[in-house]
């Protein structure tokens, strides 16, 4: 798996990129990250890659032509093992749904905007898609790619040391097609400050452990995402 990153602040993933589970995939070969400078497609002395916005308003937009051109520069040719993913606070909900069918790509290339957006030029004609990490406006889409790159990476086949933790963790779906987080979670002490373990993780019995496991994630959703449980909640999201 190869992500290109777009972005005007190329010195943000310094560092970033050599801890945790995505640096395991780096260093193993599972995964290559690439990083480059949107500014590299400019042409002019300045490396101007904002204008105004028409219309008035505050704040400046990127421009559509450096962004074509660095595009059209990292993938000359395009099919459907390489996606192009805008992060924008205007995009679809990324989810780990999302996560589990970009990480079947090759290549992902995603192009971080930044002040008041990008042009929409780019959204229209150029991009795959448009994702957003959440209900919220940050400085720039750097800490999205990197979350994106990270909820993908662990995906690929081989940078896990377990396989299965991927498919025992929040947002895994059940038998039934529903949604969950991960149920609750313990380890020593038995008993801390007179807060105890479920008695039945304790004594060994599978069978109830997965039960109680079951139940639990149940519980634990409907108090802090009972939009997960909502039976239209799959027919409602939109798949690209």
């Amino acid at each position: 798996m190869t992500f290109h990153v777009l972005t005007i602040f190329p010195a943000f993933f310094s560092g970033m990129l050599d801890h945790g589970v995505l640096g395991r995939g780096i260093r193993t070969g599972r995964v290559t990250v690439k990083i480059h400078d949107l500014r590299d497609w400019t042409s002019d002395r300045h490396k101007t890659v904002d204008d105004r916005v028409f219309g008035g308003g505050e704040g400046m937009l990127l421009k559509p032509e450096p962004v074509f051109a660095a595009v059209e520069s990292i993938f000359p040719a395009r099919d459907e093992t390489k996606k192009v993913v805008l992060m924008s606070a205007q995009g679809r909900l990324f989810t780990q749904r999302d996560a589990r069918r970009l990480v079947q790509s090759k290549e992902i290339l995603l192009i971080c905007g930044r002040y008041e957006g990008v042009d929409e030029r780019v959204a229209e004609h150029l991009i795959d898609e448009e994702l957003s990490v959440g209900d919220v406006v940050l400085s720039g889409g750097e800490l999205p790619a990197a979350l994106m790159m990270d909820a993908v990476g662990r995906l690929v086949p081989g940078v896990l040391g377990n396989e299965a933790s991927t498919v025992q963790e929040s947002f895994a779906e059940t038998v039934e097609g529903v949604t969950l987080l991960d149920c609750p979670q313990y380890t020593r002490p038995a008993v801390f400050r007179g807060w105890a373990v479920p008695d039945v993780l304790l004594g060994g019995n599978h069978a109830e452990i997965r039960q109680w496991r079951h139940r639990a994630a149940r519980e634990k959703t409907a108090r802090n995402r009972p939009d997960l449980l909502r039976p239209d909640r799959n027919k409602e999201e939109v798949r690209t």
